[in-house]
């Protein structure tokens, strides 16, 4: 397969639809969530990211990436104002009505309400599930992070509580997200649901490669 070779040159005389759709599949599958938050005055509201991130275990931490904040950007206010919000994996029935959560809704619209999705709260938390998830976690505001090269924002919250399918989680705590039937996503628009190659033991300078045996 010939490789082609693409220089800022080429990056500036792109079209801008084929510059986004280049460069947001670029750096291939990636986790997709759907992010529950709740305004102070009570208004629910679901936005579909593909960008959150695992920041540490211990505390567990998660990373969120932001757009510019230019225009309304209803989680992140939402975020600002009652520090909340709840982490769902969209799982492979659901994916038509997680892309949906993508359109720009006036403030006063539930995305759940216009797809179909349903609001779940637990005890211990304020912002709203996604019933359907098979994996859900709630989360609390810790720091924002501005990134000037862009003007985007790295928001970091802290993991406060865990659900998920018993099944799904091997002896040592990871997690089979095919188990769940978990979406991936690449660019804006293209879901995949993953399948498991193999698990490998950690690896040692002078040892072989070997499969694990004990998942």
């Amino acid at each position: 397969m010939a490789a082609r070779h693409f220089k800022q040159m080429d990056f500036e005389h792109w079209d801008r639809f084929y510059r986004a759709n280049f460069f947001n599949s670029l750096g291939g599958f990636k986790s997709l969530n759907l992010l529950g938050t709740r305004s102070a005055s009570g208004q629910e509201n679901l936005g579909l990211f593909f960008s959150v991130i695992h920041i540490g275990a211990h505390p567990p931490l998660v990373g969120v990436l932001f757009r510019p904040h230019t225009v309304p950007r209803h989680t992140l206010e939402n975020i600002y104002d009652t520090k909340e919000l709840t982490l769902n994996a969209v799982s492979r029935g659901m994916v038509r009505q997680a892309h949906q959560c993508a359109a720009k809704y006036e403030r006063g619209v539930s995305e759940f309400e216009a797809t179909g999705l349903t609001p779940w709260y637990s005890k211990a938390h304020k912002a709203p599930y996604v019933k359907q998830s098979l994996l859900k976690a709630g989360c609390t505001f810790v720091e924002k992070q501005h990134i000037q090269a862009n003007d985007t924002i790295l928001l970091i919250a802290k993991i406060r509580e865990v659900y998920l399918e018993e099944k799904a989680i091997a002896q040592d705590g990871f997690i089979h997200h095919e188990q769940l039937q978990t979406v991936s996503v690449n660019g804006l628009d293209a879901y995949y649901t993953p399948k498991l190659i193999e698990r490998l033991v950690y690896p040692r300078p002078d040892a072989p490669v070997k499969k694990r045996e004990d998942d």
